[in-house]
């Protein structure tokens, strides 16, 4: 196991974000010849450094805990399961964000999309899922291009392919993962698992603001766009990677689906 010095690990942060050194100097208000010193192990920062450079560096709390690691202090930041009591209102804010999306579909996801929770309108969609893509942790991007899963609802499976190894793209860029790098490889790389489907997966989509997920339910098609929520300024690591995906219907037919099904069933 390699271990890197805090000065290491800022640089390559620095790196990743594009950053010169005087870059991060001027958003972190200090000199560049501090930043260089900290960066070559010749100045040991205080806490205090390391934390106000990480958050110039949009560093996620996971990583700032091992930046503060890397320069001798102890983490800052706790890791708490969502059903730990000191998050009750955490807790309670997702599941009431989830209800008052009724009847249309919302779920929580965590960093490696690992669901968390769903509202009842995704619970339908469950129902002819192979059971071993339902045992914990369920996965979002398995459980949507996996054949036993969603797969085969999914008129447009090509376009929504393509969102899902952008999002995960960038995602993977923002703060490198190894599981998340394997899930990637698995189901996204053009040499996975589960390769690219042919045009008859893909539907013109010129007119859409943004690319639909079209799904073939009960005869009709539905059409939605999501949107995605997450805790603004969150000081524990899973409220951190946590992130709320909201299902819109796109069009008058796919809304007036789920107002008489009220969120409840197909």
């Amino acid at each position: 196991m390699i271990v890197h010095t805090v000065g290491e690990l800022l640089r390559q942060w620095r790196q990743r974000r594009r950053l010169s050194q005087l870059d991060l100097a001027i958003a972190a208000d200090v000199s560049a010849r501090h930043v260089s010193l900290v960066e070559t192990g010749k100045s040991n920062p205080s806490a205090d450094m390391v934390l106000r450079l990480a958050d110039q560096l949009d560093v996620p709390l996971r990583d700032r805990n091992r930046l503060l690691l890397a320069a001798g202090f102890a983490p800052r930041y706790a890791e708490r399961p969502l059903g730990d009591e000191s998050l009750s209102a955490a807790r309670d804010a997702v599941a009431r964000v989830l209800r008052a999306h009724e009847p249309y579909p919302a779920l929580a996801f965590d960093r490696r999309w690992n669901i968390v929770t769903t509202n009842r309108a995704v619970e339908p969609f469950f129902a002819g899922v192979d059971p071993d893509l339902l045992r914990p942790p369920v996965n979002l991007v398995r459980l949507g291009l996996d054949p036993r899963g969603f797969a085969p609802l999914v008129v447009n499976l090509a376009d929504v392919r393509r969102v899902f190894r952008s999002r995960i793209r960038r995602q993977l860029a923002v703060a490198p993962d190894a599981e998340l790098t394997a899930l990637y490889e698995e189901l996204l790389a053009p040499d996975s698992l589960v390769p690219d489907s042919g045009d008859a997966s893909s539907r013109s989509v010129e007119s859409d603001v943004v690319i639909p997920m079209i799904l073939r339910v009960d005869g009709r098609e539905l059409r939605l766009f999501s949107t995605i929520t997450t805790f603004g300024t969150p000081m524990d690591i899973t409220l951190d990677e946590v992130a709320i995906e909201s299902y819109y219907p796109a069009d008058a037919e796919s809304a007036a689906y789920f107002e008489k099904t009220g969120g409840h069933g197909r």
